[in-house]
Formats: C-alpha cells, sequence, structure tokens
C-alpha cells in the first residue's frame, strides 16, 4: 500500500471517527448506565441492553436478534463478565453487517463489464439525495471516470436546479428538460448522451415523492424500461437514498420504496448531525439491502463508500 492511500485511509477513519461522535457518545453513555454496578451478564444486563439498542435507533427487530446472540454466548460461556460486553457487542453487529454487506470496499469503483454504469437514484425530498449525487459525482470524477449527469426529478423546478449548481460545481456534463417533462424522456436523453460522451458513470436522479405509491412504482418501472432501450441492463444499481438523523422514520421510508421498486443499495446521509447513527445497522438488517454509501459531513469527501468493520470501529470507539 502506498504512503497516499495510508494517509488518504487515516484521514478517511478520523473524518468517519468525527461523523459518528454524536452517536458513540450517546450510545457509550447509555451502555455505561446499563452496566453500572453489575460484574457479569444477567437478564437485568440484558433488559438494560435491549432498551440501549432500541432507543440507539438500532430497530426493534434487530436487536433482538443481537440479544439472542449474547444469550447464547451467555449460556455457552457460562460466565461474561460487563467489561467483555463492549467487545462481544462489536463481534455481534459486526457479523450482522456481514450477512449484508459484503466486502470491504474503500475506494469508489465501478463492477467490471459495466459501461457505461447507469445508477438510478430514488428517495423523498429532504433526504439529502440531490447533495449525495453532487458528491458521488465528484468522487467517481476524482477517481478518473467520465460522469453525466440526468435531471429526471422534473416534478420540482428546484431539484432540477439544485442537481446543476452539482454539476457546474463538480465539472460534470448534466441533461435537463423543462419542469413536468417526461422523466422517462429525460433518462433516455440522458443515457443516450452518455453513450456517446463514452461516460463511464450515468446518474440519474428520480422524482422524490411517496404520495402515492402506484404512481411512483409506475413512473420508476416506465423509467427503467426506457432507459433499457439505449442500455439493455440499466439501470446496474437503483440507490436508495435515507436520512439517517430521521431515525426510525428512515426505516418507514425504505419499507415504502423497497414495496414500490427494486432497491439494490443504500446511502445513509447526515449521520454527522445525529445520535440516531445505530439507523444504518437496523435498516442493513432488516432490509437485507447493502449499505453502499454513509455521509458523515457537509464536504464533498464526506460521503464515503460504507466499510462494515470501519464503521463498527467508531460506533464503539
Amino acid at each position: 500500500m502506498s504512503f497516499f492511500k495510508k494517509i488518504f485511509s487515516k484521514e478517511k477513519k478520523e473524518t468517519l471517527d468525527k461523523g459518528l461522535e454524536k452517536t458513540n457518545t450517546s450510545f457509550l453513555s447509555k451502555l455505561s448506565k446499563a452496566v453500572a454496578g453489575k460484574s457479569k451478564v444477567d437478564d437485568d444486563v440484558l433488559d438494560n441492553l435491549e432498551e440501549v439498542l432500541i432507543s440507539s435507533d438500532v430497530g426493534v427487530d434487530t436487536t433482538l436478534k443481537v440479544i439472542d446472540r449474547i444469550e447464547a454466548r451467555v449460556a455457552k460461556d457460562k460466565y461474561l463478565g460487563t467489561d467483555e460486553l463492549n467487545g462481544i457487542l462489536r463481534e455481534e453487529i459486526a457479523g450482522l453487517l456481514s450477512e449484508t454487506n459484503v466486502g470491504n470496499e474503500s475506494e469508489f469503483t465501478i463492477p467490471e463489464g459495466n459501461k457505461p454504469h447507469v445508477i438510478m437514484v430514488v428517495g423523498v425530498n429532504g433526504v439529502g439525495k440531490t447533495t449525495t449525487i453532487g458528491k458521488l459525482a465528484a468522487q467517481f470524477k476524482k477517481a478518473g471516470k467520465i460522469v453525466v449527469l440526468g435531471a429526471a426529478d422534473t416534478f420540482r423546478a428546484a431539484a432540477i436546479d439544485q442537481l446543476q449548481v452539482w454539476a457546474d460545481r463538480v465539472e460534470v456534463p448534466m441533461v435537463r428538460q423543462e419542469m413536468g417533462s417526461d422523466p422517462a424522456s429525460v433518462a433516455f436523453d440522458t443515457l443516450k448522451s452518455g453513450v456517446t460522451q463514452n461516460a463511464d458513470v450515468i446518474i440519474i436522479d428520480t422524482a422524490g415523492r411517496l404520495h402515492n405509491k402506484v404512481n411512483l412504482m409506475n413512473e420508476l418501472t416506465k423509467i427503467k424500461r426506457v432507459m433499457q432501450k439505449v442500455v439493455g441492463d440499466a439501470p446496474h444499481n437503483v440507490l436508495l437514498v435515507l436520512d439517517g438523523s430521521t431515525g426510525q422514520n428512515a426505516f418507514e421510508q425504505a419499507k415504502q420504496f423497497t414495496k414500490a421498486t427494486e432497491v439494490t443499495s443504500l446511502a445513509v446521509t447526515k449521520l454527522d448531525g445525529t445520535a440516531k447513527g445505530g439507523v444504518v445497522i437496523g435498516i442493513s438488517d432488516q432490509f437485507q439491502i447493502p449499505v453502499k454509501y454513509i455521509g458523515v459531513g457537509e464536504g464533498i469527501d464526506d460521503l464515503q463508500v460504507f466499510n462494515k468493520v470501519e464503521f463498527v470501529d467508531s460506533f464503539f470507539k
């Protein structure tokens, strides 16, 4: 590994530590109270731990899985000291994440054989969808990729303009039409343009509304069908963006979108401003969809490829 990569990795980890600082402080404070005065993990400690995990937005179902795993270890080892609990929690939560998130990627890469690699981005308004697209474009460009954006959220003029600001900032081309245009038409034009420009990555923004799930499903299905006229197996990734600071509401959004369309990966944003980072663990476990990216700050470089080992380490730091 080169010196530059070592430094980059260190800086990335420091950014992640800082981004999860509120989550880490809140969780460890609750955990300390849960085991106060106890030397061994018993039923009372497990009950308290259950409350800690649920209140940290890990989610009820995932919390129960973690508790079951720890109970099994208590039964097997006969005695488990509370001083060991932090390490055991690390192991069990990392184990849960490993079942969904394969690999420990540290770079912005795209699969071999998909050129252009088409990413369709979905999510409700206000979750950081446009910002995530802009930061993704910046990271892919930094990695030497040719990137083209498509403004297929034609429901709001502001969405088109916001994406244009990011396209200009990152200096990548963007395909747009007027507000109210057919989103599928924008997607079609974007892929045609991307193919002409020999793009490596094409990122398509879509409408951020869930007021009518049937309409949403129909719209996304139409966009996919039209894109496939240009790139036969597009989209290669349907990325759902969720606002981590909303905690349990992010679960509900994930539930609604996974019912409306096939979601293949997740981006969880705004983790730096909240103590609700546990939501990443619960969403990853409950929906069995890989968390691909996390947002841990305002800067362009603060969108990171999710690394489960580094995340768990920062969570329990």
